[in-house]
């Protein structure tokens, strides 16, 4: 059974492709979003998500919360925290744009 912090590249993928309400949050800084994007995330750096808190739980009432950055690190430590802050209805992609681009998406850059 997968860790419930965290969601697949592959699964993430098929809510997407079902149709459910999914919202993706990218964490990462703007000069790597810029290099290379999943279609649809909304840019959010990791140092700017407090700012964004009501933001989020709004949003997180309608979908969940995808958060991914390059491997997964930072967007696992955004998932701890904003469930900290009473957000459960979130998720960390694995590996990042990393795995999108390994197992999702093919044209989306690696680095």
């Amino acid at each position: 059974m997968t860790n419930t912090l965290e969601i697949t590249a592959t699964e993430v993928k098929q809510l997407l492709d079902n149709g459910e309400a999914v919202k993706l949050i990218d964490v990462r800084e703007p000069k790597e979003h810029q290099f290379c994007q999943v279609q649809g995330s909304a840019l959010i750096p990791m140092g700017s998500v407090p700012q964004h808190l009501s933001e989020l739980e709004a949003q997180a009432d309608d979908a969940k919360l995808i958060v991914f950055c390059h491997h997964g690190v930072r967007s696992l430590n955004v998932v701890a925290w904003l469930r900290e802050k009473g957000i459960s209805n979130c998720v960390s992609m694995s590996g990042g744009i990393e795995a999108w681009s390994l197992h999702v998406d093919p044209a989306v850059p690696r680095y």
